[in-house]
């Protein structure tokens, strides 16, 4: 059996993709494997946070809130399309419990943010980047933030997620 190598098919299929564009890698709740998304890459950031208030001794559940990865999603945008930003405030100034409010969500809130200067980042990173950071910490183990909303989004040099904490009145 003769086999060819695939270099010129490769380089044609990677150079159709830059000149027709790449496409945006979103979390768009979908599970269809055939169009990007980061579903289980949010699900997974859901299931770290589980676990890490699970090892600092809460006994609740942790339930994924539309309001709350709205508001996530709106930082998202704004941390990926604003290279200034690498934290909590957004470009107009408006803070987690702003975006969590505007979302509708009716409670006290807190965020995460993390940022990988790649195409790409795992929930490992996402994990790692927030467990020994003390504050992250804090907040991912706190018993009280029982809700939660997660959105991830990637460009070329640059993915970001956050996830918004609630605590539901």
């Amino acid at each position: 059996m003769q086999y060819r190598p695939l270099i010129l098919p490769s380089l044609l299929a990677v150079g159709a993709g830059a000149l027709l564009g790449m496409p945006a890698v979103r979390a768009d709740g979908d599970i269809n494997t055939l169009i990007l998304n980061n579903k289980r890459l949010n699900d997974s950031v859901v299931d770290n946070v589980y676990t890490v208030q699970h090892q600092a001794g809460c006994t609740n559940d942790i339930k994924t809130k539309p309001q709350l990865r709205l508001a996530a999603e709106w930082h998202t945008h704004d941390v990926l399309n604003n290279r200034s930003l690498d934290g909590a405030i957004g470009s107009d100034g408006s803070t987690p419990q702003d975006r969590a409010n505007a979302a509708g969500f009716q409670g006290k809130v807190a965020e995460t943010v993390a940022i990988n200067h790649a195409l790409a980042i795992s929930n490992m990173e996402i994990i790692n980047q927030w467990y020994y950071r003390p504050d992250y910490y804090a907040i991912m183990a706190d018993c009280a933030n029982t809700a939660v909303g997660v959105w991830s989004e990637n460009a070329l040099d640059r993915s970001v997620v956050v996830a918004v904490y609630g605590q539901p009145t």
